[in-house]
């Protein structure tokens, strides 16, 4: 796995949902990229319950990534973050006495994968509730592990089909300490996808309706 980053795309004036990723799609082969496949991230929510009197409760997100079918990933508000293997779902049914699953809260990401040269790129509609709330596109940079050894050729290639909604670093990678070898892995792109998950659960779009 390499330096991958998640960022939210606008949708078109005057397009819907599903035209702006069919526009997208459209940019990215006109470039050369080349459809493989699909791909999905979602993401659980569940309360933490009989926490101590006067504090709010914790929320637990538990999260997966098609990219890495044999894990799953736990990460409480704030941190820390738990990868574990894809029974802990399982786990999480016997410790409903501490953990309240949040019902129609679970968000999806699904859409379409392709590769360029040392690039995939995805790009999924984001739906809650069966209704779209917005469009995520992530970039991966397959050959390197440094963010900011790759940062600069990452922000060039999304111009090229993004244009101006070209993300800054994504606060995930700044965090990390300079001077130290600090690679990228599953649990910063899931990380990524959980913050463009909470922003959009607030938000309602024209022309979401999934049909």
């Amino acid at each position: 796995m390499g330096v991958a980053c998640v960022c939210q795309v606008p949708v078109a004036e005057g397009k819907s949902v599903q035209q702006t990723v069919d526009l997208l799609h459209k940019k990215l082969e006109q470039l050369g990229a080349v459809k493989q496949g699909s791909f999905c991230v979602d993401c659980e929510t569940y309360h933490a319950t009989g926490n101590v009197s006067g504090q709010p409760s914790k929320l637990l997100y538990v999260m997966h990534n098609s990219e890495t079918p044999l894990s799953c990933l736990a990460l409480f508000e704030g941190g820390p973050c738990l990868v574990a293997d894809a029974n802990f779902d399982v786990l999480m049914v016997k410790l409903k006495s501490h953990f309240q699953n949040a019902k129609g809260h679970k968000v999806e990401c699904r859409g379409s994968r392709f590769r360029y040269c040392d690039f995939l790129i995805k790009v999924g509609t984001v739906t809650m509730s069966s209704s779209a709330r917005g469009i995520s596109v992530e970039v991966e940079y397959c050959p390197c592990v440094v963010p900011g050894d790759c940062w600069n050729l990452m922000k060039e290639f999304m111009q090229s089909f993004l244009g101006t909604s070209v993300p800054e670093l994504p606060s995930v990678f700044a965090a990390k300490p300079e001077g130290l070898f600090a690679p990228a892995d599953c649990v910063d792109t899931v990380t990524q996808y959980l913050e463009l998950f909470n922003k959009l659960r607030k938000l309602q779009i024209p022309g979401s309706n999934v049909r």
